[in-house]
């Protein structure tokens, strides 16, 4: 499949998928959104146009997705996951003591080197 029909058919499908909870979510409403003409979104749900490098940050922000998942390179919409890790990961630091912050970065780093080297191959 051809880049923008990939694009054209994730875009159709995050557009549904928001107007199944708010039914909004028009094309008319995406391309108000996005600041063009709702028959020049139509064409990039249709995979006959493509947007401008511009316009397709502000998909992806506007999906709240990656460009990479808008382009097919990834299956993944975003970043959440990771993100939530990291933030996890944060919380649980910040709970530690300040005078053991510093033996306790080494500990996870330690624990997380000797993870990396038990899955390599």
């Amino acid at each position: 499949m051809v880049i923008i029909e990939v694009l054209g058919a994730r875009l159709k499908k995050l557009r549904e998928e928001n107007k199944a909870f708010n039914k909004e979510w028009t094309q008319g409403y995406v391309a108000d959104k996005l600041c063009v003409a709702r028959v020049t979104y139509t064409a990039y749900e249709n995979g006959t146009k493509q947007p401008t490098l511009e316009t397709l940050i502000n998909i992806a922000d506007l999906f709240d997705v990656s460009i990479d998942y808008l382009l097919g390179r990834s299956i993944q919409k975003g970043y959440d996951d990771v993100d939530s890790y990291i933030d996890e990961f944060v919380g649980i630091i910040e709970t530690i003591p300040k005078g053991k912050v510093d033996e306790s970065k080494m500990k996870i780093l330690a624990y997380s080197k000797g993870l990396a080297d038990a899955y390599s191959d």
